[in-house]
């Protein structure tokens, strides 16, 4: 059967838009209270909570920022974050958000973040987005269906070449099974609503523009009645809208990419960060993501790391990516480090683990590269990769 019900589409891709919405605009608080300092350690009754917030103290800084008319829309705001299973509370005793002296924390900076296949798909798709937005010549213009003009659009064809070309995928049926994965979880959709995903001239758009910097208030409009509700980005003085010319007087280092050094390897593999931040770029800033916390229990050069008798091991590791991505974050810059592995990944088959230092790509030196050239060397590379790692002894 060539094409599905639009009513079935239209309710998962409300379903999935809702989810996608939450995660982008709790990764955007998450980043920008870590660069304001409400994310911290914190002592209460001779324990020691890391990376937490105090619930009282957001909310304050919800309403003083104008990110909430008031109080109890800023409590609605982080349970929806909660409901989502973005923040959680610090012991899991309080499963409602309290505007109160209690200690709460996202669920992404103590690694209890859930990644379902919905998480995942979602990353993925936010890499091929970004990937996409970046390429030379962008695949998301003005086309015509049936006498209608639709902007930000691609054949289904076109995706699929394009997938082939930059190492996405490995056949044809691989990009089919991929594109569907896609617009299954609401990453993209048919223009009308009307058809699945096919190898075609058929026209799709992505669901969500992630760049958009999202205004929290939205997390419980977006949910209203059912509908989608589309931002306007010329509404509300809030940083978390995006805007070609920051407002006079703003403080945008919060919108840098150099307040994170972690890199995604893996699409659905993903460990997530940037999302959303910077969460699989492999997620790159979408695919880039920020941990507050390294691995590592000391800073390491790369003369130690070369240095005769050095206690570190060599090893070679081949990493045969699939669908999915390869599934490892790497932080640091000269030399970068693996910071994270999702235990179902292509890298944790071939015995990637934290703490290892990468040396070569592919036969290429990468020791005094930086995360984000090293980043760019896999993303644009094969989809098997053959790393060179140093591993500590102890």
């Amino acid at each position: 059967m060539e094409g599905i019900s639009s009513v079935s589409i239209s309710t998962q891709v409300m379903s999935r838009q809702h989810k996608a919405e939450a995660m982008i605009a709790g990764e955007q608080l998450r980043l920008r209270l870590h660069f304001g300092k409400l994310i911290k350690d914190r002592r209460v009754h001779l324990r020691t909570y890391p990376n937490c917030f105090v619930a009282q103290e957001l909310v304050d800084w919800l309403t003083v920022h104008k990110e909430v008319p008031d109080r109890d829309t800023a409590v609605k705001v982080m349970q929806r974050l909660m409901d989502h299973d973005i923040i959680h509370h610090v012991c899991d005793k309080w499963p409602k958000f309290k505007d109160a002296k209690l200690l709460y924390r996202f669920r992404k900076d103590d690694g209890t973040f859930p990644f379902s296949i919905e998480e995942k798909v979602f990353m993925r798709g936010q890499s091929l987005y970004e990937h996409l937005l970046s390429s030379r010549e962008c695949l998301l213009q003005v086309r015509e269906e049936k006498s209608m003009h639709y902007k930000h659009c691609f054949a289904g064809f076109q995706l699929i070449d394009w997938l082939l070309q930059n190492g996405e995928a490995e056949s044809r049926s691989e990009g089919v099974e991929l594109s569907r994965m896609l617009l299954e979880h609401g990453i993209i959709q048919h223009v009308s609503l009307k058809h699945h995903f096919f190898d075609s001239g058929l026209l799709y758009q992505f669901c969500v523009n992630f760049r958009r910097r999202r205004r929290l208030a939205q997390l419980i409009e977006v949910e209203r009645d059912g509908e989608v509700m589309i931002p306007m980005e010329d509404q509300a003085d809030s940083p978390f809208i995006l805007r070609t010319t920051p407002p006079p007087g703003r403080n945008t280092n919060f919108l840098s990419d150099e307040a994170t050094n972690d890199v995604t390897f893996g699409g659905q593999h993903s460990i997530l960060t940037h999302q959303l931040h910077n969460s699989n770029s492999v997620y790159t800033a979408p695919g880039v993501r920020y941990n507050p916390k390294s691995v590592l229990k000391r800073d390491v050069t790369c003369e130690e790391l070369l240095s005769p008798g050095a206690p570190y091991i060599k090893k070679v590791l081949t990493i045969l990516g699939d669908t999915l991505g390869w599934g490892f974050v790497v932080r640091g810059k000269s030399p970068c480090y693996v910071q994270a592995v999702d235990p179902g990944s292509p890298a944790a088959a071939a015995g990637i683990k934290v703490r290892q230092f990468v040396c070569r790509v592919n036969g290429l030196s990468v020791l005094h590269l930086d995360y984000c050239t090293l980043s760019k060397l896999v993303m644009t590379g094969p989809r098997v990769v053959t790393l060179e790692v140093m591993e500590p002894q102890d």
